[in-house]
């Protein structure tokens, strides 16, 4: 009898990985004029809500270890997009905040979700309902860890 549970097309992880590494192609061609990568422009998209933030709380909105933020702060720093620096309460904890450099590509970024969602030939509906789900799915992962 056949399995078809282990049929690739039947995996909802493999749909959901092919998919990510399809967009984030997109994402790199959109972000080209930024010249930031995809995780960047993640990071970028956290502070440009709230101007400053902790690395511990950035890894955790991005689902993001130190041992990946760390790296690519510092690259960010060093084009000059963030700056680093040590909280004067508790040293122990470096704060995130953008640069003006880093606050001026939000205004080049601003046509970027809406060419995404061009190159995706998806409705608002049906992306707002991927949104739903997929955020369902992250917060009910994240309750069992």
């Amino acid at each position: 009898m056949e399995n078809n549970q282990l049929k690739l097309e039947n995996q909802i992880c493999f749909k959901i990985y092919s998919a990510e590494r399809e967009i984030t192609k997109l994402y790199r061609n959109l972000l080209e004029e930024l010249d930031v990568t995809y995780p960047q422009y993640l990071v970028l998209l956290v502070l440009w809500e709230g101007k400053s933030v902790t690395v511990k709380e950035l890894g955790q909105k991005l689902f993001l270890d130190s041992g990946t933020l760390s790296p690519m702060l510092k690259r960010m720093e060093g084009n000059n997009l963030i700056e680093r620096r040590r909280s004067l309460e508790d040293e122990r904890t470096v704060i995130i905040s953008l640069t003006k450099k880093g606050e001026e590509l939000k205004d080049k970024a601003q046509c970027i979700p809406s060419k995404l969602l061009e190159n995706l030939s998806i409705d608002m509906k049906e992306l707002k309902n991927l949104n739903q789900t997929l955020s369902t799915i992250l917060n009910r992962i994240q309750q069992k860890i």
